[in-house]
């Protein structure tokens, strides 16, 4: 006997065939085949589909899928010429398309699709639909590689292996592009499912081999700005080199503190800093972040520059700031020996670990020293200022003494969240070296050393009091939350793992953290330790 789930999704796919008709409960149970003693199974499935709204019954007693309304959301095309359908509510599922059902849509296209019957992709079975128009289109232009015919006409081959339509160019709209050249391509017509779509070239890179051409090919085709608008410019010459005295009003003056920012060897927007006092037994944590709002008026130029900006972009060669230098790099910087203005969070932690009291202030402050990942390190490990670390470093005795509480500080702070299960991945991120013609030499890890984590750890310190702070006020405030992971997900997980001799206790719908982190102790330092990290995280 089938379960109920099993039995609705049957009547529910009968339903959604072209060819069904609205029957009663007989004629479905005929059309089923199912026997007279299986009935009460088939009326329990029905009414089920009816107080769940998935089926609708008729004055005559005939079970019919409800009126079927379009739905919007955004298309997510593959390269084997399908696609997907992402509605706005993350929980729902995607919408199959089914190739040659998605009119002349291009990936991350907000379309409007009519639901049809259950489809089958190769994940298999989803709920399908038909696009019927388009609403908003995602790609103005594109980046791609020009692939020049013997006649008058060529054709842009996009470099989105998601968008798997070539564009064509007529001959006159080719800028006189050289066969294999990187070029920027406007679309002006997007075709149809017979038709190519057509386009011109705006812009040509440069051959794939030439120097810059990659990375010029990414901030093309992800429209990343790589210039200021003028107007953003004149706005940021206006803003003041330095802290005035009006500046000063209200603020709590925090320059006295021992002071330090601690950051990567080429690392230019300084935008926060730490300092540690001791308080008998107590720890006082500092962690001081740019006050970057004094100096960015709402609505104002600056503002909705770096509102649609939304993050500086790193790229290997260069960074594309979300705010001019002027204030990235001046200041907005906590450099070392300046006033800033400065937001604060100051914690007192016990030996435990806790935040026993805290406070949020408006502050000013001066960087005391400008220091690196490296030779924070370097101190917290070698304990030893003298190796390898300058002598004007290693004479500074107060804060050679700071460092070594703060490490101090940063591994209870550590314990403490391992024993809420906290769960540390600890993927190395990958850095490219280029050398002065920007071809790439090297791809090494980035170091993640004792300095680098003690930095996490204050920095989880600082937002986790901010969240239950504003939590507790109860203000309109933003927070970042981690979902429970999928229980079909873990348990897939489970599955896969136990191949390798790993095993997940998974109770119910539900698994806790502490499962998750002594999987990824068990095979830490073991050949599958990638691998299974990899897919607990996509797992989540």
């Amino acid at each position: 006997m089938k379960s109920l789930e099993e039995r609705k999704k049957l009547i529910l796919r009968l339903m959604g065939e072209k060819s069904y008709k609205p029957m009663k409960e007989k004629e479905l149970a005929i059309l089923l085949e199912v026997k007279s003693e299986d009935r009460e199974y088939l009326k329990e499935a029905l009414n089920a589909l009816l107080s769940e709204g998935t089926a609708v019954i008729t004055k005559r007693g005939r079970y019919m899928l409800p009126e079927i309304r379009n739905i919007t959301g955004i298309y997510r095309s593959t390269r084997h010429g399908y696609g997907f359908l992402e509605l706005k509510d993350a929980d729902e599922e995607d919408y199959f398309i089914e190739e040659g059902a998605s009119m002349n849509a291009f990936d991350g296209d907000t379309v409007e699709a009519k639901p049809v019957n259950y489809g089958t992709s190769r994940g298999g079975r989803h709920k399908s639909a038909e696009i019927c128009a388009v609403i908003k289109r995602a790609h103005e232009t594109l980046v791609g590689t020009y692939d020049k015919s013997a006649n008058r006409y060529g054709f842009v081959k996009p470099d989105n292996s998601r968008i798997n339509r070539d564009i064509f160019i007529p001959l006159e709209r080719s800028l006189n592009a050289l066969d294999g050249q990187k070029v920027v391509c406007e679309i002006i017509d997007y075709g149809t499912e017979r038709q190519s779509p057509e386009g011109r070239i705006t812009e040509i890179l440069g051959y794939v081999d030439e120097p810059g051409v990659d990375i010029l090919s990414v901030i093309r085709g992800f429209d990343l700005p790589a210039e200021f608008p003028e107007r953003v410019l004149n706005q940021a010459n206006r803003v003041p080199d330095a802290v005035s005295e009006s500046d000063l009003r209200g603020r709590r003056d925090l320059r006295g503190l021992l002071t330090v920012t601690i950051d990567g060897e080429d690392s230019k927007d300084l935008d926060d800093a730490v300092s540690l006092e001791m308080s008998g037994d107590d720890y006082l944590l500092g962690v001081h972040i740019a006050d970057v709002a004094n100096y960015v008026q709402e609505d104002s130029a600056l503002d909705r520059e770096a509102l649609k900006r939304g993050t500086s972009v790193y790229l290997c060669d260069r960074v594309l700031p979300m705010l001019p230098q002027r204030l990235s790099n001046g200041i907005c910087s906590l450099n070392e020996n300046e006033d800033r203005l400065t937001l604060s969070c100051i914690m007192r932690i016990n030996r435990n670990g806790e935040v026993t009291d805290h406070e949020i202030v408006e502050s000013v402050i001066r960087t005391r020293r400008r220091m690196t990942y490296t030779v924070v390190n370097e101190l917290i490990l070698k304990n030893d200022p003298l190796h390898g670390i300058c002598e004007e470093v290693a004479g500074d005795k107060e804060l050679v003494r700071m460092l070594s509480d703060m490490a101090e500080l940063a591994s209870i702070l550590r314990e403490k969240r391992k024993k809420r299960g906290s769960i540390d991945f600890g993927m190395p991120e990958t850095k490219i070296e280029l050398d002065e013609n920007g071809y790439p030499t090297r791809i090494a890890p980035y170091d993640r050393n004792a300095a680098t984590k003690l930095i996490e750890e204050f920095m989880l310190a600082a937002n986790e009091t901010v969240a239950e702070h504003y939590y507790w006020l109860k203000y309109p405030f933003v927070y970042r939350t981690h979902a429970d992971p999928s229980a079909d997900k873990m348990r897939s997980l489970a599955a896969f793992i136990s191949k390798l001799g790993y095993g997940l206790h998974i109770k119910g719908d539900e698994i806790h953290p502490k499962e998750l982190q002594k999987l990824l102790v068990k095979c830490e330092d073991t050949p599958e330790e990638n691998l299974i990290s990899r897919l607990t995280l996509r797992s989540m």
